[in-house]
């Protein structure tokens, strides 16, 4: 049986495993928390407007109209990025990870944590009163997880043939 001592004011140290899997998987951890708290009533329609006082204050002509198209547009490019980030965030964890079957399949497992975290989050929505769930907030998050792994997909493999050919 192993012994520690902790002395007084001094921090226990993580093993340098422990290290770099906190480093490889917290920044995953931690933007996928800020996804479930956007999609509190934090990041509702009602509160995301304000971002149209700037637009209006610089197009002080702007019809409704319009100012709702930008507003949807700003919404659902909302939702590709928070998705795109979210899937290099798991390319990234999954490409350094110690165990083969990760690394080797990291694009499918990336994807599949894009959609099915991207459903999980439309279910909790649906719970929030301010907030609606939709299945085509779904899929706009699942293309943009996607679109990102195709982009990491296409720059791994000119990066690769730049270094057998130069």
């Amino acid at each position: 049986m192993q012994h520690s001592t902790i002395q007084s004011g001094v921090a226990p140290r993580l093993p340098p495993h422990s290290k770099k899997r906190l480093s490889r998987y917290g920044p995953l951890v931690l933007w996928a928390a800020l996804i479930f708290v956007g999609s509190t009533s934090v990041l509702s329609a009602s509160h995301t407007s304000v971002l149209l006082r700037v637009f209006l204050w610089i197009f002080p002509q702007a019809s409704e109209a319009t100012l709702g198209t930008i507003h949807f547009l700003l919404r659902k490019g909302g939702h590709f990025t928070e998705y795109a980030i979210l899937a290099l965030l798991a390319a990234r964890a999954l490409r350094t990870s110690t165990r083969e079957l990760l690394r080797t399949r990291w694009f499918w497992l990336s994807l599949l944590l894009v959609v099915v975290y991207a459903l999980g989050d439309e279910f909790h929505q649906s719970f929030v009163p301010s907030r609606t769930a939709s299945i085509y907030d779904s899929m706009i998050d699942t293309f943009g997880g996607l679109t990102a792994l195709v982009f990491l997909t296409i720059r791994k493999h000119r990066t690769h043939r730049q270094d057998l050919h130069g």
